[in-house]
């Protein structure tokens, strides 16, 4: 890749424009020039943005953090099964959290538009921390609670939601246009891994030691990112941007921005349709029981839900082989439509170690867009937006897969679960061509 080409973003008549430079003090510092990448070393992962200084502390932070926040994940639920006995009240909590995080995180984006990020994650994750640490008090009091748990769940939510716009629309600041797909894939294949390692550990720690200490290992580990935060440069406003607060009109703003904005509106697009139209995961346990019973219907379950994780990790740590591609739109749009196809295989498959070796495909292809679609959403927004940008990506992310849950468990009751997992596998290819078709934005989108 050229790295002495600017970045470049669509204007809404899709042509494009250079992005305005950033101030001196928010440009990340040069970094010494490296030999071309030879051997298996071009296939491997771009660590390119790890000799920056100050991405690097805040991924080695996440390193820690991914691993203890699915720990949190997996003790909440389970506190609230064994306390009520019921699934259905596993399904209340889930939907206390979505609903703050999703409110959060949209006006989390127009504050970190109009604040220093530095400071807002400081906030943030000592708030995230502090929740951890009260759902360790309250486990370890035995409360027995389910209204404290699902309060303490709706405000780690609401901090999550603030924080994590600020979070990813800092990294553009930290790392230079060109290396930005590279600083995705390192982020999501740490993140993906801990989705792997973090259940599975606290699979064996739960009847060690109990559900408290689970909750205070996130908690210490959030101590980890707190410190990395304060290490960090400050993230102001760029300048230029006029002082503004962060209220209704801003967050119209950011939705007015991604409609004018053709190739943001269509990576948005992008991961609905993945997710909405191909997420089965609501099918697990049925095809667990009925069609891979013969395995045995837990280890089947286990490896259906693992499926897509290993493949994300396996392609973060290969994604050499693409990170350096300067055609984003095109990149997404292959990805998506691999996501799908490989989904429509899935739900061909009879045997379980083949649909699994297709949810690990279609895992890849996640990866792929995952980096891609991420760095689009950094590059092609102005540093006044991105985190707005980033607030809405937030939402969509979350929300997609609990829409899936409802249409796949609705389909699959009505169809078939074959028909429902192949036919959704289907509709992403055609809908994502379609859509790749009608919309030139996406694919003529490049750094």
């Amino acid at each position: 890749m050229d790295t002495s080409e600017s970045s470049t973003q669509h204007d809404p008549a899709d042509g494009t424009r250079p992005e305005p430079p950033a101030s001196p003090a928010a440009a990340p510092a040069p970094a010494a020039e490296v030999a071309p990448r030879t051997g298996w070393r071009r296939w491997a992962m771009d660590t390119r943005p790890l000799r920056r200084p100050a991405y690097r502390r805040l991924w080695s932070s996440t390193i820690v953090t991914a691993v203890g926040s699915q720990l949190t994940a997996v003790a909440v639920p389970k506190q609230i099964y064994d306390i009520t006995g019921s699934s259905a009240w596993v399904g209340y909590a889930s939907l206390a959290g979505l609903v703050p995080m999703v409110v959060f995180a949209l006006w989390g984006g127009a504050v970190a538009d109009s604040v220093d990020r530095r400071k807002l994650l400081l906030v943030t994750n000592t708030g995230i921390a502090v929740t951890s640490l009260l759902f360790w008090v309250q486990a370890a009091a035995g409360l027995g609670s389910v209204a404290v748990l699902m309060l303490l769940l709706a405000l780690q939510q609401a901090f999550f939601g603030l924080n994590s716009p600020a979070r990813n629309a800092s990294i553009a600041r930290l790392v230079p246009a060109h290396e930005l797909p590279a600083a995705n894939a390192l982020g999501s294949t740490v993140m993906q891994t801990g989705l792997v390692v973090g259940p599975m550990l606290a699979g064996v720690l739960i009847p060690v030691t109990g559900l408290p200490v689970l909750y205070l290992v996130d908690a210490v580990a959030l101590c980890v990112t707190v410190w990395a935060v304060v290490r960090l440069p400050a993230l102001p406003p760029a300048e230029g941007t006029a002082a503004r607060r962060a209220g209704v009109r801003e967050i119209a703003a950011g939705f007015r921005y991604i409609s004018l904005h053709k190739v943001l509106l269509l990576s948005f697009l992008a991961d609905i349709v993945a997710m909405v139209l191909g997420m089965p995961r609501a099918l697990f346990p049925e095809l667990a029981a009925q069609t891979y019973g013969s395995y045995g219907e837990g280890f089947a379950l286990g490896l259906l839900f693992a499926g897509v994780p290993i493949g994300a990790v396996v392609g973060g740590l290969f994604s050499g082989t693409f990170s350096r591609a300067r055609r984003h739109g095109w990149m997404v749009i292959a990805a998506v439509t691999g996501w799908g196809a490989a989904v429509a295989a899935f739900g061909l498959s009879r045997n379980l170690w083949v649909a699994v070796a297709f949810l690990a495909a279609a895992g890849v292809a996640d990866m792929v867009s995952m980096v891609f679609r991420g760095a689009i959403l950094l590059s092609a927004a102005t540093d006044e937006m991105r985190g707005r940008m980033q607030g809405v990506f937030t939402v969509v992310v979350a929300g997609g897969p609990r829409l899936a849950d409802v249409l796949h468990g609705t389909a699959g009751s009505v169809l078939g679960t074959r028909a429902a997992v192949t036919g959704g596998g289907l509709l992403v290819v055609v809908v994502m061509l379609g859509l790749a078709a009608a919309v030139p934005a996406l694919r003529r989108y490049r750094v």
